[in-house]
């Protein structure tokens, strides 16, 4: 007779964990570095998994919590509200870099509880000394960016199942743009030349007329450019071509540091919108009151209508500090409508003000 033997039962249960993340940029980063215990609020973000109910901001006390930790940079996760409070999260902290490196990092070792105005964080993220040694690699612009990226269990999402789901397979990841990348920088199968201030420069007429409308049409009619297979650029210098073409091929940013202003012509020329827009942001982050005349200009050569906004607002902010400039006086005479256009906009944000504008700061 044969043993009887219990029947034998397995489940799998898989509680969810989502992830989301927040890069906070603190200007003037340097004016934080005062009293003990004084912080200072992110404005508030939300994770996108509950329809941005929740709500959540950072904190930062550049001098550390208390006495012990007076010679840290403090850095802490607050939960505001969420609609599934309490909530258990997983948290980590970079310094984000002038070159885009996360720097610094600090990984909380377990999963913490968040109620509604609950706060985690690390009271010594990092020495102030430490830091202040680092300036010219991590905040040289007086700007800091901290990264926060955050592990959530989403309670509601539990995966139930008679058996463990077979592990996924790993898809290697698109490697298109580096393969285009390749063919442009060792001219590899080219059909076409272009030349720029007498340098040949090889490339891919099918690629060039699939990114550019200005080059489809060269070489979609009959033109000299097709018969020939040879374009002469005369209008951009080698560096500001070169830039262009490593964004055709890759769709990647180029480095715009000190060329931003060329580039944007270039992508305005050959219809480039998204670099265009990658050109813009660039001038718009490093707008000043030195500059803020000569952008407006080029914005409205090149119908750069969001340059345009966000200069119009920054000189509306500093009109007397730019006003002073010689650029500001040359625009006078050269642009007139754009000095219309810029008293307009100020005249327009003194007549929505409902509220006097808050106090300076008193700087020592």
């Amino acid at each position: 007779m044969s043993e009887d033997r219990a029947a034998e039962r397995s489940g799998y249960t898989e509680i969810c964990v989502q992830k989301f993340s927040y890069s906070w940029t603190i200007s003037n980063f340097g004016f934080l570095l005062q009293e003990i215990g004084d912080a200072i609020k992110s404005p508030t973000f939300s994770s996108g998994l509950f329809n941005d109910n929740d709500k959540w901001c950072l904190k930062i006390l550049a001098n550390g919590i208390n006495e012990e930790s007076k010679d840290y940079m403090s850095v802490h996760l607050t939960m505001l509200s969420c609609p599934k409070s309490p909530a258990w999260a997983r948290f980590r902290f970079w310094i984000i870099s002038v070159h885009g490196e996360k720097i610094n990092g600090m990984i909380c070792p377990r999963f913490f509880k968040f109620t509604s105005n609950q706060t985690w964080g690390f009271k010594k993220f990092i020495h102030r000394d430490l830091l202040l040694s680092l300036r010219s690699w991590l905040f040289p612009d007086n700007e800091l960016t901290i990264f926060c990226e955050v592990d959530l269990v989403v309670q509601d999402s539990l995966i139930n199942s008679g058996k463990s789901p077979v592990p996924g397979i790993q898809v290697p990841r698109n490697t298109l743009e580096d393969e285009l990348g390749q063919l442009w920088e060792n001219s590899l199968f080219t059909d076409c030349c272009l030349v720029v201030a007498g340098q040949e420069f090889q490339a891919h007429k099918a690629i060039l007329a699939a990114r550019s409308p200005v080059f489809r049409a060269m070489f979609e009619h009959d033109m000299e450019e097709r018969r020939k297979n040879r374009v002469e650029i005369h209008d951009l210098e080698p560096q500001v071509f070169k830039a262009m073409m490593d964004f055709i091929y890759t769709g990647k940013a180029p480095d715009l540091h000190s060329m931003a202003d060329a580039v944007l012509a270039a992508a305005d020329k050959y219809g480039l919108e998204r670099l265009k827009v990658m050109c813009e942001d660039a001038l718009c982050r490093d707008l000043c009151v030195e500059n803020a005349a000569h952008t407006l200009i080029l914005a409205d050569i090149h119908s750069a209508g969001l340059l345009k906004t966000k200069t119009l607002d920054f000189i509306t902010a500093h009109v007397s500090d730019v006003s002073d400039t010689s650029t500001w006086k040359t625009m006078m005479v050269l642009h007139p409508q754009l000095l219309a256009e810029a008293y307009s906009s100020l005249a327009s944000t003194h007549s929505s003000s409902l509220e006097p504008p808050p106090k300076r700061l008193k700087q020592s």
